[in-house]
């Protein structure tokens, strides 16, 4: 079956569907005193706009270029009342806390406590035992050329039998990270250690929350809350312990390529299911904010941010430790990562120096119908998002004369690895 196939290869959690419901105009924050000539921002608020006229239910936004900032929002937060999405609520950014696990683990190389070239049996022996721990080192964890599978699939089963039925039925299931790990090591391997390309895997990220924790003595969560986002100074990034989201948000619609019609809503969900892989809540600006600290060096060291910042390819993109690259020709080269959950969908993309950087969150996955070979086909909503993002990243680049190819293709990557 499609759905089956897709999940069996690429195994997607992302972006929308086609319903367009009440517009709300795009909101604009300017602040006050600032010169308005870095960013263009009539033009950030109509591609905005845009997103949301293609379909999406809501989509906010921020952007940076030095000191100059823009925010804004378009479309609505809850389909039923019409409330709308304000720039300033929180998400579910799924794999971008990749990011933040890859930070953890580096400050703990700095150390000295972790080395990046050693087996992960060395500190996780009866995790991963045997000849897979003496093989797989910690930097093949974080830069996913591993070759352990993933676990989505058997902690959703029936994904597999082209039903959604194991979303809704675990919804409040509390699941402990080894579970997940045995999953994943019991899942079929997706290469031999150390191979290029590599191949994309929740897994992988599971147990660098666990070599985390073992060589801090600390819960992951507490850890990274301590010397990650408190360091960056993110003020609304945490990571969950019940399944609610504190503070505004969005509701989170899931259509899964059109087997949930209409799209349910996912905001209530325990996600100890994504773990240090993807847990994470967080906003637009904070996105920001920890990508401009950790590109500045402010979380890691210089040498650390370059370990991190060498990039093999994996599963068609060029992937680091926890980050990865995306060339826009003519307009640069940007360093981030994109995430997705059930209903919630978040890219976050950075100059290399940390000075121009958009995020953009939605609330409607995987909205896109399977060709026959079970890929999601493009949508207009692809097309606007790709506008959009051009735009926030490129001032002098008119999105017109950009091939967004590849930058859909980024926008698309966690959609079909997560």
């Amino acid at each position: 079956m499609r759905i089956a196939r897709l999940l069996g290869t690429v195994l997607g959690t992302t972006l929308l569907t086609t319903t367009v419901v009440l517009t709300a105009p795009a909101q604009a924050s300017t602040p006050a005193g600032r010169d308005t000539a870095a960013l263009d921002r009539p033009g950030l608020r109509d591609s905005l706009d845009a997103v949301h006229e293609a379909g999406m239910y809501g989509v906010f936004s921020s952007v940076r270029d030095g000191r100059e900032r823009w925010s804004g929002a378009s479309g609505v937060a809850d389909v039923a009342t019409g409330r709308p999405v304000t720039p300033d609520m929180r998400q579910r950014v799924g794999s971008i806390s990749k990011t933040f696990t890859a930070v953890g683990i580096m400050q703990q190389v700095e150390r000295g406590r972790i080395r990046l070239d050693a087996p992960v049996g060395d500190y996780l022996p009866d995790l991963i035992p045997g000849e897979r721990g003496r093989e797989i080192t910690v930097r093949m964890l974080l830069n996913h050329t591993s070759g352990i599978g993933d676990y989505i699939v058997s902690a959703f089963p029936s994904l597999a039998k082209n039903s959604t039925d194991s979303l809704e039925e675990e919804r409040f299931r509390s699941v402990r990270p080894a579970e997940l790990v045995r999953m994943g090591l019991a899942a079929p391997a997706a290469g031999r250690p150390g191979t290029v390309p590599g191949s994309y895997s929740n897994t992988n990220y599971v147990v660098a929350g666990l070599l985390l924790e073992k060589v801090t003595g600390q819960k992951a969560d507490t850890y990274l809350a301590r010397h990650v986002i408190d360091r960056a100074g993110l003020r609304h990034t945490y990571l969950p312990r019940t399944p609610y989201i504190k503070g505004p948000h969005p509701r989170m619609y899931e259509s899964w390529f059109g087997l949930l019609d209409p799209p349910r809503d996912f905001s209530v969900y325990d996600m100890s299911w994504a773990s240090t892989a993807g847990s994470v809540v967080s906003t637009t600006d904070d996105l920001n904010r920890f990508y401009r600290a950790l590109l500045g060096g402010k979380l890691v060291t210089k040498t650390s941010l370059d370990e991190m910042t060498r990039t093999v390819p994996v599963s068609g993109i060029d992937y680091g430790l926890g980050i990865y690259s995306l060339e826009l020709p003519g307009c640069g080269r940007f360093w981030g990562h994109d995430g997705a959950v059930f209903g919630a969908g978040t890219i976050a993309l950075s100059s290399r120096d940390g000075k121009r950087q958009v995020a953009l969150a939605q609330n409607l996955m995987k909205y896109q119908e399977l060709d026959e070979n079970g890929r999601p086909k493009q949508h207009p909503i692809d097309d606007a998002m790709a506008t959009y993002i051009v735009r926030a990243l490129c001032t002098d680049a008119p999105a017109s004369g950009i091939n967004h190819s590849r930058l859909t293709k980024s926008l698309r990557f966690d959609q079909l690895s997560h």
